[in-house]
């Protein structure tokens, strides 16, 4: 399992990222197109899923990002599957005789990751391990750049990666769609369904508090800055600015708050 621990900060930090993704328009019609490929290979994806309790999205999501979709290889690497791995990682699998089925090749490449043992597929914990399996250089080195191996296509993510895995390019760019992008527009066609986290949700998601910061209250900060004649502080609080300004752009008004002119 990765070293990095999934803390309340970063788990925060990835639900405010995955509710703010916004695919690139001039990317939409390519991630369209791969989300309907993923689907129409869903079959193969939910047999590896079964054997490994894992859900299916996760590891197409992982087959796009390691080999481009290719059934045809190794997801370890990108060797064929005619023969065991001959680069790193060598010799897998270590079961069975070649040829190799992609279903049990990708089996043992998902249990070389340790994905078998893992349980959180909530938002971040989802996100925490696809992550891991792209590496953690940019959260620990670059921080400015989030990982494109996650956020590619999106408008998160602008240039720089790593060229090799100790070469750092800043004018750099990623060519493949990230795996977060493609798990956000599956969730926007009502396609997947994350796991919840254990914890309570404050339902409804937009309610006044300010005492808590909420990802849901800074994407929606971040969206009424947008409309002429709106300034809120982007914080995820909600105060009593962001909650007129949701009452001047709704006529509604939220759970929790009095708004001016109104009885106590």
């Amino acid at each position: 399992m990765s070293r990095m621990v999934l803390t309340d900060e970063l788990r925060d930090d990835y639900q405010r990222a995955f509710a703010t993704c916004v695919i690139r328009e001039e990317r939409a019609a390519e991630v369209e197109a791969l989300t309907e490929t993923l689907l129409t290979q869903r079959a193969r994806y939910q047999t590896v899923g079964e054997r490994l309790n894992l859900p299916w999205f996760v590891v197409a999501a992982l087959h796009h990002a390691d080999t481009g979709c290719d059934f045809e290889v190794h997801p370890h690497n990108g060797d064929p599957l005619t023969d065991r791995t001959q680069h790193l990682p060598d010799g897998r699998p270590v079961e069975g005789e070649p040829p190799f089925t992609w279903e049990d090749s990708a089996a043992d490449a998902l249990r070389l990751y340790h994905l078998d043992q893992w349980r959180d597929w909530s938002i971040a914990g989802t996100l925490f391990m696809l992550e891991g399996r792209g590496g953690w250089g940019y959260r620990l080195h670059h921080p400015e750049v989030p990982s494109p191996y996650l956020w590619n296509y999106a408008t998160h993510y602008r240039q720089g990666k790593y060229v090799t895995d100790d070469t750092w390019n800043e004018n750099a760019l990623a060519q493949r769609c990230g795996a977060a992008v493609l798990l956000r527009r599956l969730a926007e066609c009502g396609l997947i369904e994350f796991a919840a986290t254990g914890e309570p949700v404050a339902w409804p998601l937009l309610h006044y508090d300010e005492t808590v910061a909420s990802p849901w209250i800074e994407a929606l900060q971040r969206f009424l800055n947008t409309l002429p004649g709106f300034f809120v502080k982007v914080d995820g609080r909600a105060g009593p600015r962001t909650s007129e300004a949701f009452r001047q752009f709704t006529g509604l008004d939220w759970p929790g708050d009095r708004p001016s002119g109104h009885p106590e």
